[in-house]
């Protein structure tokens, strides 16, 4: 089970931390990616990291802005977001997968969390 949190309204240029809380399972071994879909979009790749956090990867809109990390002892998975911008408004959603090193394709994944939403806009 995948649980976001830490969503909510911003302003533009300001940050947010997202959490994703997993449980039921070994989360040192799943590789962990963010998500978001914007109204009216497709859900997007943002950014993800391996199982041991040793390697990270973002869609090129967010890189210098975003940050993703990990506690594997906390079971956690976050997403450091600055520098928000309108264009980042969109659910944020969790995702884990078993298979894969460093996946970015949606069908790589097979757990996914309820989304968190985030809103930049003065």
């Amino acid at each position: 089970q995948l649980e976001e949190s830490g969503g909510g309204l911003v302003q533009p240029g300001g940050s947010l931390r997202l959490s994703c809380l997993v449980s039921g399972g070994s989360f040192g071994l799943y590789a962990m990616a963010w998500f978001r879909q914007a109204p009216g979009k497709e859900r997007e790749f943002v950014a993800a990291i391996s199982d041991g956090g040793a390697g990270t990867r973002y869609v090129d809109s967010v890189k210098g802005r975003f940050n993703i990390s990990r506690n594997n002892a906390e079971n956690t998975v976050y997403l450091q977001m600055n520098g928000l911008k309108s264009e980042d408004t969109a659910l944020y959603y969790c995702a884990a997968s078993r298979k894969y090193y460093l996946p970015t394709f949606q069908t790589s994944f097979e757990y996914w969390g309820q989304g968190t939403q985030v809103t930049v806009s003065s």
